[in-house]
């Protein structure tokens, strides 16, 4: 049987973790793997996760299954961190899964069960495991214009013309907020124009919401999403616990769906039936730390402390390595580093200036040129900015 399996292409993250952890040169720099690092170089437990999880070993008397869609207060919690009270909860269904990736893929599978020749349409760039993940389910896919690399920012005049295109009944993904890979993210203003298309084309959203948080707060960057489900009768939302609960290793996650309420027990009944082919029940020990941080007034207040703290150190850091380059290259061309949000910014190199940073210099980026400036420590800040001055100018 095995013998006809073909090899398979290796993930340029994964292989440049595993080229950065076998280069033995002192101070080398991991730009590449999407962790958020302290100042130490560490991706720390959250003290509000380590209050609950220790409430939780003391209260939690079984191990027993939950329900195929997870525990009911988890999801409710999640529906209320991200939609609030934009939609009346009668039309939210939804089901716990395995991270922001399970997310991502049960949506995906709820929109083939209901329309299967629907076409994605997806920003480009965008996260890689989008595309593999359409093309492993093979599903029709589409490009739309979303970043311009010459303004280092959203193309709004491609991306609408492009969106203006999209037939009724397919489906568009966008990122609810700090774009991966290029940190880019639309204006208040843009994303109602955006909406405003959407609505016209009769498209259906499946937000991305892998961030929230780690860009201007969490009421701000969930603008967006909740704008989307206010005003489109369908909205599809994947949501990841990994990066602002710190929940990486425990995969934590949920999809949500607000969609007329007439339907929502009809969608609720398949997001039960998708998590069963797939794995059955999912994991809750992630979901139920997150479900009473979110219910818990002392550990969400904690929670969110925190959140701030590691959201600012990030725009710091973002700053900081915008004025040592700025310095250093005598010219502001790296000064959308500080306006973009995220852990993730798109620095425009070449293949071989990126090779250069790598081979020359210790610098490890993705080949894209994504560099994760939330895994930056600002000791590196000055010795980054010269390498990056002087290979790439």
């Amino acid at each position: 049987m095995f013998e006809h399996l073909r090899e398979q292409p290796e993930d340029p993250i994964l292989a440049l973790m595993d080229r950065y952890r076998s280069d033995p040169r002192p101070g080398k720099i991991d730009l590449g793997v999407g962790v958020y690092r302290n100042s130490q170089g560490v991706t720390p437990v959250m003290l509000a996760v380590k209050s609950a999880e220790r409430q939780l070993v003391e209260a939690q008397d079984s191990k027993s299954y939950t329900a195929l869609t997870g525990d009911p207060d988890f999801v409710r919690q999640m529906a209320l961190l991200v939609l609030s009270d934009s939609v009346e909860q009668e039309r939210v269904a939804g089901a716990a899964t395995v991270g922001g990736t399970g997310a991502v893929r049960q949506g995906l599978e709820l929109i083939r069960l209901a329309r299967p020749d629907a076409v994605v349409h997806i920003p480009d760039p965008t996260w890689p495991n989008h595309r593999a993940i359409l093309g492993a389910m093979d599903m029709e896919v589409q490009t739309y214009r979303y970043f311009d690399a010459e303004a280092n920012g959203v193309d709004m005049t491609g991306m609408l013309e492009d969106l203006g295109q999209v037939a009724e009944g397919d489906v568009v993904l966008l990122h609810g907020c700090c774009h991966n890979p290029t940190g880019a993210d639309p204006s208040e203003a843009q994303w109602k124009d955006i909406v405003k298309v959407l609505k016209a084309r009769g498209a259906t959203v499946l937000v991305d919401l892998a961030y929230l948080g780690f860009g201007d707060g969490i009421e701000a960057d969930a603008f967006a999403t909740r704008l989307l489900a206010q005003q489109l009768p369908e909205v599809v939302i994947a949501v990841s616990c990994s990066k602002n609960f710190g929940l990486y290793r425990d995969r934590a996650g949920v999809v949500l769906v607000a969609g007329p309420a007439s339907q929502a027990r009809v969608v609720q009944g398949n997001l039960a039936t998708l998590n069963r082919l797939a794995y059955s029940f999912p994991a809750d020990h992630g979901a139920k730390v997150v479900e009473m941080i979110l219910s818990n007034t002392a550990l969400r207040a904690e929670w969110e402390e925190e959140l701030s703290e590691m959201r600012s150190r990030i725009n710091d850091l973002r700053e900081s390595l915008a004025e040592a380059l700025r310095v250093e290259t005598g010219s502001d061309r790296y000064g959308f580093l500080a306006a973009h949000r995220g852990m993730f910014s798109r620095m425009g190199a070449t293949p071989e200036q990126i090779a250069s940073l790598r081979e020359d210099h210790g610098i490890y980026m993705v080949g894209d040129g994504r560099m994760n400036l939330a895994g930056l420590s600002r000791e590196d800040i000055p010795r980054l900015a010269k390498a990056i001055a002087l290979v790439c100018g």
